[in-house]
């Protein structure tokens, strides 16, 4: 199993040349899981893979990471063979805040007969997910208010923390098997963003190697972050993931 990591967006809600902060994890060559789905993302997901996508796991519910999914809910819907079977992976105590967000909108056709989660299949989860025989783990983050955000794990392979703050305690173990960790970075941080002596002062050495840095707020950004060392994402890279560790993988069926 060959993985990659594809950055459809790297940059914050006000940087549009950089596009919505999204990726898409890769398996073989072939999209497996997209995560958020911003406006922006979903323009270049359907530009680069020239189809729709058929899974995606949500971080939060700010509109520049689901933005997209009114667009998708309108190409799914009215097709028969994709209406119910775009997966949307989401922790449970996001599904409210999602449904005041994109989903209540009164009469989602205006002439009626629809609901918008019928377009989808809808997970709701807590610890994490199966997708593809492959377990991830869902941790939460520091973003806004209290279990409102949260981020991924592949162990051995990927971490995507999505809009955080530092959360060293979280990262010990969701990191802790030499995984590359995607990471919410600015130049100076905020109450809502990691900043780069946020990061320099709440991570050890050994894991501040293994981050790539994405949602940042310029190309002059970038540069500044690059001058300090650090590896930053870019609009359209791919990057080489370790396997995931066994555990992770399904090996067989049977049992209860």
């Amino acid at each position: 199993m060959n993985l990659a990591l594809r950055f459809l967006g790297v940059g914050n809600a006000h940087a549009t040349e950089l596009g919505s902060a999204s990726a898409v994890i890769e398996r073989d060559g072939e999209p497996l899981l997209m995560i958020d789905c911003g406006p922006d993302a979903l323009t270049a997901y359907l530009e680069h893979y020239r189809s729709a996508p058929k899974a995606i796991y949500l971080t939060h519910a700010h509109m520049d990471h689901v933005g997209g999914l009114e667009r998708l809910f309108f190409s799914t819907y009215f097709d028969a063979d994709r209406r119910g079977k775009l997966r949307i992976y989401a922790h449970a105590a996001l599904v409210p805040i999602l449904q005041a967000r994109v989903a209540d909108y009164p009469q989602v056709l205006a002439e009626g007969g629809a609901n918008f989660w019928d377009a989808f299949q809808l997970i709701a989860l807590s610890r994490g997910f199966w997708h593809q025989g492959i377990w991830f783990d869902v941790f939460p983050t520091r973003h806004h208010a209290p279990m409102t955000s949260f981020g991924i794990s592949l162990r051995a392979s990927l971490v995507w923390t999505g809009d955080t703050r530092p959360i060293p305690e979280v990262l010990a173990g969701m990191a802790g098997a030499g995984e590359l960790v995607a990471h919410d970075c600015v130049v100076h941080g905020n109450p809502s963003h990691s900043g780069i002596d946020d990061l320099e002062r709440e991570y050890p050495p050994e894991l501040r190697e293994r981050l790539i840095l994405y949602h940042y707020g310029s190309l002059a950004e970038a540069d500044i972050l690059r001058g300090k060392g650090y590896r930053v994402a870019t609009r359209g890279e791919v990057v080489g993931l370790s396997p995931p560790h066994e555990s992770v993988r399904v090996q067989a069926s049977g049992g209860i």
